[in-house]
């Protein structure tokens, strides 16, 4: 009808929106400016926040997960900007402590076992699973 605005067709946005070219020329200028020292940094933070969880919540509690995440962050932590090494690493060791305070514990079943085969995977003699910073 005479009158009334156009109305954007499909695959146009509507007016003032960006265009699908010029959205994806901004993320492209994004991504240009991100460097991989940042990434590996919040990733390792993220990796290091899900450890705790996996260590502190009951209900998610999965110590053989955190263990991997304590791995990852004490693998990656040299990768990235000297500056937050020290902080990393202080939460590393603190994750550390909390796992060993866990993994000490054992099931809450443990004492009916009765002295009888583990149930789990057997630790050798003298690796208590505390990590040393290397």
């Amino acid at each position: 009808m005479e009158g009334e605005p156009p109305q954007p067709t499909e695959g146009q946005p509507a007016e003032g929106q960006p265009t699908e070219e010029e959205m994806r020329a901004q993320l492209e200028e994004e991504i240009r400016k991100v460097r991989v020292e940042d990434v590996v940094l919040q990733s390792v933070v993220s990796i290091l926040n899900l450890s705790a969880r996996r260590i502190a919540k009951d209900d998610e509690r999965d110590l053989d997960q955190a263990k991997v995440g304590i791995d990852a962050g004490r693998a990656l932590v040299d990768l990235v900007k000297p500056d937050a090494q020290p902080q990393l690493r202080q939460a590393i060791s603190e994750l550390q402590v909390l796992y060993a305070q866990h993994a000490g514990e054992g099931p809450a079943d443990a004492g009916d076992e009765g002295g009888g085969e583990p149930s789990g995977p057997e630790t050798p003699k003298g690796d208590s699973g505390l990590w040393t910073p290397g």
